[in-house]
């Protein structure tokens, strides 16, 4: 590979791992928000609404997509250093909304301080719990996807996307709800719906962005003329 690629390969990689952070910090702001997933609305099984879930989940699916097409392109390492990352900008950005919770607000602030921290005073405990589920699923996710792709000889993309990112969801979407229901930031009588609500929208999105990864792959693999398998080594 010439130092141009190098150079536009790591540049590539610089911006997913900003989409990958982005999509991590704003799950964790925005997700005191709940809503049905439409066409389905409300539904209920064993009393459990079925379809709820936070609108944070919206971007948390996307960071999945992230971190296989990097271990797809660039290896389980750069995959982590990108999970690494994405946890310290979010225990930063924690530190962030603390420190302007507690600067009082001026009488003409638009934004009063009781309305910022009815939407903000729960997220460090939040960001708590999103990150101890967030650490078990990301490293879990990769740590199956690179086992998929040894087994498979780098074939069967579909196979080791989507068994990896359908098991990491899971204990992903069990974690959290779990910590935040022991955090009693969400009632106990919510836990059945949004685990199974919440992983049933994760599963889906996967199947969904499963062209989508082959689609990027394979405009890697043409852009810096890769084999199947064959990953982009970043390290000078």
């Amino acid at each position: 590979m010439t130092q141009k690629d190098k150079k536009l390969a790591f540049k590539i990689y610089l911006y997913l791992g900003a989409l990958f952070i982005t999509s991590l910090v704003v799950s964790n702001l925005i997700f005191q928000k709940f809503f049905y997933w439409y066409p389905f609305g409300e539904t209920k099984i064993f009393g459990a609404s079925l379809f709820e879930i936070s609108v944070g989940i919206l971007p948390y699916p996307i960071t999945f997509l992230i971190t296989d097409l990097i271990s797809e392109i660039y290896g389980q390492k750069k995959a982590n250093q990108v999970v690494t990352a994405g946890i310290f900008a979010s225990i930063f950005s924690m530190g962030i909304i603390l420190i302007a919770e507690k600067v009082p607000a001026l009488k003409t602030s638009p934004i009063q301080d009781d309305t910022f921290t009815h939407v903000f005073a729960l997220s460090p405990i939040a960001v708590l719990a999103s990150m101890i589920a967030y650490l078990f699923a990301q490293y879990i996710d990769i740590t199956i996807y690179h086992f998929w792709k040894k087994m498979t000889k780098g074939k069967y993309l579909w196979l080791r996307n989507n068994f990896s990112t359908f098991t990491s969801q899971f204990i992903d979407t069990f974690t959290v709800v779990f910590l935040l229901c022991v955090f009693e930031v969400l009632p106990w009588e919510l836990f059945y719906g949004l685990v199974v609500s919440g992983f049933l929208f994760k599963v889906l999105i996967a199947i969904i962005d499963t062209p989508f990864l082959y689609l990027f792959v394979a405009l890697f693999r043409k852009r810096f003329h890769l084999k199947v398998g064959e990953e982009i080594d970043l390290e000078i």
